[in-house]
């Protein structure tokens, strides 16, 4: 009886270590994905802005602490090169989100299995 105890004892403080874990792996992504959305809010009204300029005016970027003169139709694509890496980058973050969420959920019915066969026995 003390070796099915310190067996389900054991697998507890797993799971348990497992979850912890699990839940601030989740919670950073979700900082990043809601870090991601504002960078690419933050391009997408950038963009609608530079749209509306006529293309004879002079267009500047930005490099460290100074502005380079740029012409406005490269300005256009590095802001939707921006875009475009938020959105790939969302969507890694949001499908590692769904592993970790799943693999914790297979911990969980693992343990409860482990459980169930104890009781069984």
């Amino acid at each position: 009886m003390a070796k099915v105890d310190l067996e389900l004892k054991k697998a507890f403080a797993e799971l348990q270590e497992k979850k912890i874990e699990t839940e601030q792996k989740l919670k950073i992504s979700a900082i990043q994905i809601e870090a991601l959305k504002r960078s690419k809010q933050h391009a997408q009204f950038t963009e609608r802005e530079i749209a509306a300029l006529d293309s004879a005016i002079n267009t500047y970027d930005s490099v460290g602490r100074m502005f380079v003169l740029t012409p406005k139709a490269t300005i256009e694509e590095d802001i939707k090169k921006k875009q475009t890496t938020a959105e790939a980058k969302i969507k890694t973050l949001e499908g590692q989100m769904v592993y970790l969420s799943n693999s914790l959920k297979e911990a969980e019915n693992s343990l409860r299995e482990l459980i169930q066969q104890k009781k069984d026995s």
